[in-house]
């Protein structure tokens, strides 16, 4: 009811609080609330009846319009404080406007279940689907069961990616929680960087309307500087690691393409043991010779090599077709020079083979632990003996 009743027609900007409650949208409880807290003057007493005023019904319009920004009532009781202390509030809401605005410019997308499920191989695995929910990936559509909206769909899309170049689903969100935590972390860090050298001085008073937006101007200035700094960053590391990455595991791979230019020098590394389906031994021989080394030469013709042969008395597997046990024992594998020449520059030319067969077998048992997490069985060892074929070994 309004004021002139309570007051006589004496006041017509009075309210009971069930008035107020109806103005403001604002509940007789949550009322009280905001006085008891002192986010609300206290009311007048008219006799038996608290009276209000629109100084309330500003403040709770002003509370309601900070709330739906997402303001706890904490930060509101400062701002309010502040307005109370004659700064005014227009400068201070467009800095947080402009904090709160969105970091990225992608926009936001949808994709159906049933898109989903096409896009990971087929089939709508709901405990994935779980996953990325929790991980936000994937947000809830309102009133939809087979509807979700995709806040970054170009995050998305790297996951499509990963899986269908054999990464499993529960690998890449590992990846995506493990990734997430150190770029919180790092994101933490710029923030406390910014703040003690830039916005420092905005921060130990209320700042004016003024020096908000001048505040404003700076992290409209600073925020792409994240990004470009984490791009630069990330590419300087990326190329660092790669490299080292493929040269450290080159000697895991059996014969690779001569990409030094000075043309591919074999490696010798002999056959599985018999009974053995893991480990590779090599020949008993004095260390290889290389092309690079002074009176060495390699064997003539299209493709020279050098080989490794069992040492006397060692048993030699079965190859596949071959009727029998014969045959030489030997195995060519073929790297290009720089390879060989940065493994021997690390452990010298007699451990050259021993560190090649350490490489491969530690990529063999990578993929084998790779394709077990998958859940596909693939990768593991077959029992019995390893077998020759083609001129490869298999394991």
């Amino acid at each position: 009811m309004d004021g002139d009743e309570v007051n006589g027609g004496g006041r017509t900007a009075a309210y009971r609080i069930e008035d107020l409650s109806r103005l403001s949208g604002t509940t007789v409880r949550t009322i009280r609330a905001y006085t008891d807290r002192g986010l609300l003057p206290r009311p007048e007493r008219s006799g038996r009846a608290n009276v209000y005023d629109d100084t309330h019904l500003t403040r709770l319009r002003r509370i309601a319009g900070l709330l739906g920004r997402g303001y706890t009532l904490a930060s509101i009781g400062e701002l309010l404080a502040a307005w109370d202390a004659g700064t005014g509030l227009g400068g201070v809401l467009g800095l947080v406007d402009e904090v709160d605005r969105g970091w990225s410019d992608e926009a936001p997308g949808r994709v159906t279940l049933a898109e989903l499920a096409a896009a990971f191989g087929g089939v709508a695995d709901p405990a994935t689907v779980r996953d990325a929910l929790e991980l936000g990936i994937l947000e809830p559509v309102p009133g939809s069961q087979d509807e979700f909206a995709v806040p970054s769909p170009q995050e998305l899309a790297v996951a499509v990616e990963l899986h269908a170049a054999g990464v499993p689903l529960s690998a890449i969100s590992g990846h995506l929680r493990e990734v997430r935590g150190q770029v919180e972390h790092i994101s933490e860090r710029f923030l406390r960087f910014t703040t003690e050298y830039v916005f420092r001085r905005f921060l130990d008073h209320p700042p004016t309307d003024a020096e908000a937006e001048e505040a404003t101007g700076l992290v409209r200035r600073l925020r792409p500087l994240a990004r470009q700094t984490l791009d630069a960053e990330l590419a300087r590391a990326m190329g660092k690691g790669a490299s080292e990455a493929v040269r450290r595991h080159l000697g895991a791979v059996a014969v690779l393409p001569d990409v030094s230019g000075a043309g591919p020098v074999p490696v010798p590394v002999s056959q599985p043991e018999p009974g053995n389906g893991q480990a590779l031994r090599t020949g008993a021989r004095p260390g290889p010779r290389f092309a690079s080394e002074p009176g060495s030469e390699l064997p003539a013709g299209p493709e020279p090599s050098l080989t490794g042969s069992r040492g006397p008395g060692e048993g030699q597997p079965e190859a596949e077709g071959s009727g029998g046990s014969g045959g030489s024992g030997q195995v060519t594998v073929v790297l290009p020079a720089g390879t060989v020449d940065a493994v021997r520059g690390l452990v010298g030319a007699e451990g050259v083979v021993e560190f090649l067969v350490a490489a491969a077998e530690r990529e063999v048992a990578a993929r084998r632990m790779d394709a077990l997490a998958a859940g596909t069985g693939a990768g593991r060892p077959p029992a019995g003996r390893g077998t020759v074929q083609g001129g490869g070994v298999t394991v």
